[in-house]
């Protein structure tokens, strides 16, 4: 069996042989002594107190400083490509395997509450409104919502992500060939990337430039024009309010209202971008493969590279003081940063 072996995919041509994906039963991620230097996909801030990471084989580390960083037991070896925190108490991955884990006791222990190696599916992404009310998302359209912290997760399919053509076709299908329409459904969506909150808008992309955005928690959705025809990997809310989304060789967009519209801003890279941040100081950051690490100090008119020598994947970032923490193929790493003008 093969499998992607990372997240939102920067990483996501580089298939490798995955026997872990192959278990119909979780076991135990391995503890390691370096799993500090394994690879990494994401990493978040848990209130002002900690920092979690996840990655490969099931790896979820802990770090109270940003510094030193624990791995904590999990019951699955999957990789997993994103963490998210409601509150310092509760917490989710979600990974290979469809696999979703949650932890009450702020990320000391987690628990399975979905695994579905048959899909042989990645979930990307996942987002909790409050400590109740969660969607996780994934590769070829896959939807899941829960209403009890993640107690039940139902499978939904929004037709209103599929364009035009594939409705019509989905809406001749369901009439004619009700297999047809069946096999069509699993495949029609393209993957789902990455959610982003803000305020009360949820951002959703993914692939072939897929963009939509909802205003009532992804119950129903408005699929956007697309501006793009690659895949989109990152999105964010810069301090002074424009939208900035990234994807791949190197491709960064720019809106100032509310995606409407988009301006494609030059780089000087040309590698996939896997994710984008801001600083409290209003700085923006560019996250990519082959080491790249781009930064603006104009709210994303241009940007300058603070590219790594050793030409690693960067998959995720946090600023921590006066330092970016990276998560990358060989686990993390900090640099030191230079004052970031406020904006």
């Amino acid at each position: 069996m093969m499998s992607k072996i990372l997240s939102r995919l920067g990483l996501c041509c580089v298939l490798l042989p995955s026997p872990v994906l192959a278990q119909t039963t979780p076991q135990a991620a391995y503890q390691l002594p370096r799993a500090v230097n394994s690879v990494l996909t994401d990493i978040v801030p848990v209130g002002t107190k900690f920092w979690m990471a996840a990655g490969e084989r099931g790896h979820i580390l802990q770090s109270m400083d940003g510094l030193i960083w624990q791995q904590m037991p999990v019951p699955l070896q999957s990789n997993l490509n994103s963490i998210y925190f409601t509150d310092e108490t509760h917490g989710w991955a979600v990974g290979h395997d469809a696999s979703i884990l949650h932890s009450n006791d702020g990320g000391a222990s987690w628990q399975i509450q979905q695994f579905l190696p048959e899909l042989d599916k990645p979930l990307f992404d996942i987002f909790f409104k409050d400590p109740q009310h969660g969607i996780a998302v994934g590769a070829y359209g896959m939807f899941y919502r829960t209403s009890d912290a993640g107690k039940t997760w139902v499978n939904e399919f929004h037709l209103e992500l599929a364009s035009v053509d594939d409705q019509q076709l989905l809406a001749e299908l369901k009439e004619t060939d009700p297999e047809g329409f069946a096999v069509e459904m699993s495949s029609v969506l393209p993957h789902f990337n990455r959610l982003y909150a803000d305020g009360t808008t949820l951002y959703l992309v993914g692939e072939a430039g897929f963009f939509a955005k909802s205003q009532d928690f992804g119950l129903t959705w408005q699929r956007q024009t697309e501006f793009y025809n690659g895949s989109l990997f990152g999105i964010t809310r810069t301090k002074a309010l424009s939208l900035i989304a990234v994807g791949l060789r190197g491709h960064v967009f720019r809106s100032t209202d509310q995606g409407l519209s988009w301006q494609q801003i030059a780089v000087p890279s040309p590698s996939t971008l896997n994710s984008v941040i801001n600083d409290e100081n209003g700085r923006v950051y560019l996250l990519g493969n082959a080491g790249t690490l781009l930064f603006s100090d104009d709210d994303g008119q241009t940007f300058a590279a603070m590219n790594q020598q050793d030409g690693k994947a960067i998959l995720n970032a946090v600023v921590i003081a006066n330092q970016l923490v990276l998560a990358t193929e060989t686990g993390i790493k900090t640099i030191q940063l230079k004052e970031s003008k406020a904006l």
